[in-house]
């Protein structure tokens, strides 16, 4: 949906518009922030946790304290979900914030990388997490499906994602597997890729 106040805009930067989430519906108040509750810059690149609050957004859980201090940011609801957003409040989702990458100081999202590499005409289906590094804390690690009779290397999906995406946003690493796993809806268990590599370390703070 386009806003009344860019009727005027080109056709590209419609479309542009409408690849985007949304924005907000009369009555709420949504912001994009940081860890520490602070805006990110309205540019449409820099990634923060939606917050929102309304008069039907929940003030916090029944006598249950501590999950409302954790879902609650000074009568702000952190959604979960990471996106950007731009000038004109417009709102795009790039992942969950327990499946974003945090390499660096820098925020991936995995679904970005995932798009990527679906895109291979040899990949069937892609699932990226992030898995612990000396270096950078954690890093993308890629499980790639391939279709049935193709064949591709780790080091081609590499180049394939590095032509695509900026380099910190390569998978430092790939597993090439048969079928991903799945849950009964036929989502792709991440937690189930992603669990294994950070097993007996201390917990992800964002995940």
């Amino acid at each position: 949906m386009i806003k009344s106040t860019l009727e005027n805009i080109s056709h590209d930067q419609r479309i542009q518009r409408q690849a985007m989430t949304g924005f907000p519906v009369a009555g709420v108040e949504m912001r994009v922030v940081d860890e520490k509750g602070r805006d990110v810059p309205r540019d449409a690149s820099a990634i923060g946790e939606i917050v929102a609050r309304s008069d039907v957004v929940m003030d916090g859980y029944w006598n249950e304290p501590d999950a409302t201090r954790q879902a609650m940011l000074d009568g702000w609801l952190r959604t979960g979900d990471m996106a950007v957003w731009d000038d004109e409040g417009y709102f795009l989702i790039v992942d969950r914030k327990k499946d974003i990458i945090i390499s660096g100081g820098e925020n991936i999202s995995s679904i970005e990388i995932e798009n990527v590499l679906v895109s291979h005409p040899a990949v069937y289906e892609a699932a990226v997490v992030g898995v612990p590094d000396e270096k950078w804390g954690e890093a993308p690690k890629a499980f790639v499906s391939l279709k049935p009779g193709a064949q591709a290397t780790e080091t081609e999906m590499k180049e394939y994602v590095r032509g695509r995406l900026a380099g910190f946003k390569v998978p430092k690493s790939f597993e090439f597997l048969e079928a991903l796993p799945k849950g009964s809806t036929g989502k792709i268990l991440k937690r189930a890729l992603r669990d294994p590599h950070w097993a007996g370390m201390a917990k992800r703070v964002h995940g």
